[in-house]
């Protein structure tokens, strides 16, 4: 099931995805379950929205692929490398993205997306299913000239508009196996699956868990394939992902 948040007439609404149309649903599905209403609008006609804005947080994880942890010159690490991103770094798919403007270097990341559905704390591996909502598609933004010793992963990451999401949830998908691919302008500049992941998405959630409670909404960026580049003004980011769809974005300064 595709679960979207969009406009109509100004007014922000959850939707079902069914072909070319959404079909309205009654309140948060987070907190209320999925009630179709019975009204319906055509795609065309709606503003897609960031299909989640987290309560929370953000928790991002850097080096999940062996070959994104090579191209860097850094080895795999012994054990997660855990980063968070406020939620004003939310945007959603068609939004335009303004680049930070102490930045010349910032750097696109197509990951695969994980949004939280109930509260919980210590999540075994074995239970990480339990909790997980559903699936979306993030382009985590990275201020790679911002990197240097001491320098806070909070401005690297962190800035307003560096985690667009989209463009909408899947709530079903084999995220064992799903294949991503990023294109700039067109042309493809990352390919990866899954299942190339150094730690599986359910380890990643246990491990998030032993650190802090994740609340309904929160959103779990389970890291990026090799092939990570430098994005400028006017230039377009697809991130496609094999059973969700694609989030798209244009940057300017």
């Amino acid at each position: 099931m595709l679960i979207a948040r969009f406009v109509v007439d100004n007014d922000p609404l959850y939707g079902v995805v069914e072909d070319d149309e959404v079909i309205v649903i009654a309140g948060d599905p987070f907190f209320q379950g999925i009630k179709p209403t019975g009204a319906r609008h055509k795609l065309e006609d709606v503003r897609l929205l960031a299909p989640i804005i987290p309560r929370s947080k953000v928790v991002g994880f850097a080096r999940t692929y062996p070959n994104h942890a090579a191209e860097g010159g850094n080895e795999v690490p012994a054990e997660p490398l855990m980063f968070l991103k406020p939620n004003t770094t939310v945007v959603g798919s068609g939004d335009p993205i303004t680049l930070p403007s102490y930045s010349e270097d910032v750097a696109y990341e197509g990951e695969l997306a994980v949004v939280i559905g109930r509260i919980c704390k210590d999540v075994p591996a074995e239970k990480a299913q339990d909790v997980i909502f559903g699936y979306t598609i993030a382009n985590d933004l990275t201020a790679r000239d911002a990197v240097r010793p001491g320098a806070p992963w909070a401005r690297v990451k962190g800035w307003d508009g560096s985690c667009p999401l989209g463009p909408w949830i899947q709530t079903e998908l084999d995220h064992e196996d799903a294949q991503l691919t990023t294109r700039l302008d067109g042309e493809v500049v990352q390919e990866g699956n899954t299942s190339e992941m150094v730690w599986s998405i359910n380890e990643l959630i246990a491990y998030a868990s032993e650190s802090f409670t994740l609340l309904p909404g929160d959103v779990i960026l389970t890291g990026t394939p090799a092939g990570v580049g430098q994005v400028i003004e006017g230039q377009r980011v697809e991130v496609e992902i094999e059973g969700i769809g694609t989030l798209s974005n244009t940057f300017r300064r």
